[in-house]
């Protein structure tokens, strides 16, 4: 008979991980060490669950490059322990983060999947316990003894998504998040409806290459009608600036004003890296099919084609951390790593 599947759940912090002091009504830390007494459903999954907290958690707002190596560097150590892992997470920044793992743990094997909750886990209406248990439920699915998912996702509010394909869009619902360009893989009713033609590939044998190296001097710039030329020209010129990512108008448009397009062609000249996206919640760049864009074009500003923006600045990191050539870069860019983009 075959082992039940053993999954580590990483806190790394966020609304997730409170309780409510019911006399006080203040919030205060769960301990995840008396997980299955807090949650006792937990007991009914077909899986063996044990826990890992970061020393201090952490609020999402502060959520950096070097925890996201602290994650990685978790799951690293305790990859072949365990058939997969539930990172919990605040929500604001939790679709960059899901994005940020999914190019530094290259071949992943296993399940990596990221959720919250946007009540705690103690609130009387909380959704935490139904993201909570479903997330550890999918993560340990299993076809042949191996891992049915083999990426890193996010799961929220019955839907499970690829998480470099997610954005946060609500702040207030329980759906707090959407995938735009790119169909759920995985959604919870009374029976888990599973999509496994829209999973990644499995890796096979490869073995699993953590990338904790990451160059954040880079930065996002969204275009607007007025935007000025000292402002943006002040960006451009930030001191070891790298990597832009441009958020135009609609299929990757942006003015045709002789002094912008030469601000972008002498940036490029210097080495700067530029990633065209849409600010558009939907749809992809497509520069040269109108004239606002065919210049843009011209100049060798990067296509993100569908990618969202969170994707956009990690993969940025993580490709600049690779040491990757000048000429190489845009066509790199330009390639899905993780299906990220198509």
């Amino acid at each position: 008979m075959n082992s039940k599947p053993k999954i580590l759940l990483i806190y790394t912090g966020g609304t997730i991980g409170m309780l409510k002091d019911f006399e006080t009504g203040a919030l205060k830390a769960f301990n995840f060490n008396k997980l299955l007494h807090n949650i006792p459903e937990l007991k009914l999954l077909d899986c063996e669950i044990d826990t890992f907290s970061f020393e201090k958690p952490i609020d999402s707002s502060n959520m950096n490059p070097k925890h996201w190596a602290e994650m990685a560097r978790a799951i690293e150590i305790n990859y072949s322990n365990f058939d997969g892992f539930v990172v919990l997470h605040g929500s604001d920044t939790m679709s960059y983060s899901a994005s940020a793992l999914s190019f530094m743990l290259e071949n992943l094997s296993k399940p990596v999947i990221f959720t919250g909750s946007q009540l705690p886990i103690g609130d009387l209406r909380t959704d935490a316990k139904e993201n909570l248990i479903t997330a550890i439920q999918i993560a340990s699915l299993q076809e042949n003894d191996q891992p049915l998912i083999q990426e890193v996702c996010l799961y929220f509010e019955y839907k499970l998504y690829r998480g470099n394909r997610t954005t946060k869009i609500n702040a207030e619902h329980f759906r707090a998040f959407i995938s735009p360009n790119y169909p759920f893989l995985v959604e919870s009713g009374v029976h888990l409806k599973i999509n496994s033609q829209l999973f990644l590939p499995a890796k096979g044998s490869d073995t699993l290459k953590v990338h904790t190296r990451l160059d954040n001097n880079v930065t996002i710039i969204k275009m607007f009608p007025g935007i000025s030329e000292a402002v943006l020209s002040a960006i451009l010129n930030i001191e070891n600036l790298k990597g832009i990512v441009l958020e135009t108008y609609g299929a990757g448009n942006a003015p045709t004003e002789e002094w912008f397009l030469t601000l972008l062609q002498k940036a490029i000249f210097r080495g700067l890296l530029i990633v065209n996206v849409t600010q558009c919640s939907i749809g992809s760049v497509s520069m040269g099919h109108y004239e606002t864009s065919t210049t843009m074009k011209k100049l060798g500003i990067i296509s993100g084609k569908d990618i969202t923006t969170e994707a956009a600045i990690t993969k940025l990191m993580y490709l600049l951390g690779q040491n990757i050539a000048q000429e190489d870069f845009k066509s790199v860019f330009e390639t899905s790593l993780r299906g990220e983009m198509q």
